[in-house]
């Protein structure tokens, strides 16, 4: 009763009650849309100075959180939080249906869409539905014809990130990818399974007439 009776600055318009009137009023703002505090830089506007404080960060380069393991700094403190979960491991959002874990909230909901098939990112030009934007982003290169990875070597372009990393080992001749029978190595991940095919003696491709089996695809 008596936390009740110190909350005596009630707002007119949801009828909550605050300790303070300065906390009342700045609870006002989420009615009006009032936004007093400018950045000068950017001129952006806030309804609270510690936000407007916040967002300095991003013109001034501040990072006053620090991580106390690696030393990594942040500007925010709920972002340097994030990123302590990569040292202890803790991953506090579950997936209420499947029960998988996840380290950041944002991580959950784009996984949410696996079971609820959302898609919210629509392709503008055909009108095809993503659940990621970046799937989409990577998408609409298909339209725009964009290829803004170049190989620094040979200059060659491509779509993807992964393309030109897989270009890139034509000029370096690493080969990343070992059969675990016989130790060979391949440049390719698809290489090295179509080898396996030769221990394993599988033959994933039938002719539909046929019926006869193959190891590799043929046209």
């Amino acid at each position: 009763m008596e936390t009740q009776e110190k909350k005596k600055y009630e707002c007119q318009i949801c009828c909550v009650s605050f300790i303070t009137a300065s906390n009342r009023d700045r609870h006002m703002r989420t009615h009006t849309g009032e936004k007093p505090y400018s950045c000068e830089i950017c001129a952006r506007s806030f309804s609270h100075s510690s936000h407007k404080n916040i967002h300095m960060r991003t013109h001034t380069g501040e990072k006053p959180y620090s991580c106390d393991i690696c030393a990594k700094s942040f500007s925010h403190k709920s972002v340097k939080n994030t990123h302590m979960r990569t040292h202890t491991g803790e991953k506090p959002f579950s997936c209420d249906i499947c029960m998988k874990l996840f380290t950041t909230a944002y991580s959950k909901d784009i996984h949410m869409r696996v079971h609820t098939g959302e898609k919210p990112y629509s392709c503008p030009v055909c009108a095809k539905s993503f659940s990621h934007s970046s799937h989409k982003n990577r998408h609409m290169i298909k339209h725009t014809g964009e290829k803004p990875y170049s190989c620094e070597i040979c200059a060659k372009s491509f779509s993807q990130s992964s393309h030109k990393a897989s270009h890139m080992r034509i000029h370096t001749r690493e080969k990343p990818y070992s059969c675990d029978i016989c130790a060979k190595s391949f440049s390719h991940k698809s290489v090295k399974n179509k080898h396996m095919r030769t221990h394993t003696g599988e033959k994933p491709f039938s002719c539909d007439i046929c019926m006869k089996s193959f190891t590799k695809f043929f046209l």
